[in-house]
């Protein structure tokens, strides 16, 4: 999906569903942690030099599938990121959903997810500028 000669600058694993700090709970209520598990959806984040190409991941291989989504680098539609200790998250419009997906990414992922958040200028958080008042020509 990303033209040809692009440069490879970073790869991010993430996960979907709720916070993966809830797993130890899940896991002691009989079937919910299997239920949830397979719920879960995983995808790579691969940022070049000016684009953002969003892949499945395989559940059991953890090898990089179908291509999910493309976006130009300046209109990658994050939000809301939250650097963790150990799992970070941000929220991100997939065009297969109706509302933004949060994706968890583990501390072993947090220097490529730190090189995708510098260089990606959504995931700065936009300052509000006034808006311009309506000019009317001079008569």
């Amino acid at each position: 999906m990303a033209p040809p000669g692009e440069t490879f600058i970073a790869c991010v694993h993430c996960e979907t569903g709720p916070s993966p700090w809830l797993n130890g709970l899940f896991d002691e209520i009989p079937f919910l942690g299997l239920i949830v598990a397979l719920t879960r959806r995983f995808y790579f984040i691969t940022l070049t030099n000016t684009t953002v190409v969003v892949n499945s991941a395989n559940r059991f291989t953890n090898r990089p599938g179908d291509v999910v989504c493309s976006f130009p680098r300046n209109a990658f539609p994050v939000q809301r990121v939250k650097r963790g200790r150990v799992w970070s998250s941000m929220y991100v419009q997939l065009p297969t959903g109706g509302k933004p997906t949060r994706l968890n990414v583990n501390r072993y992922w947090r220097d490529e997810f730190d090189s995708l958040m510098t260089v990606v200028p959504a995931a700065i958080p936009a300052q509000a500028t006034p808006a311009a008042a309506p000019q009317t020509p001079a008569v």
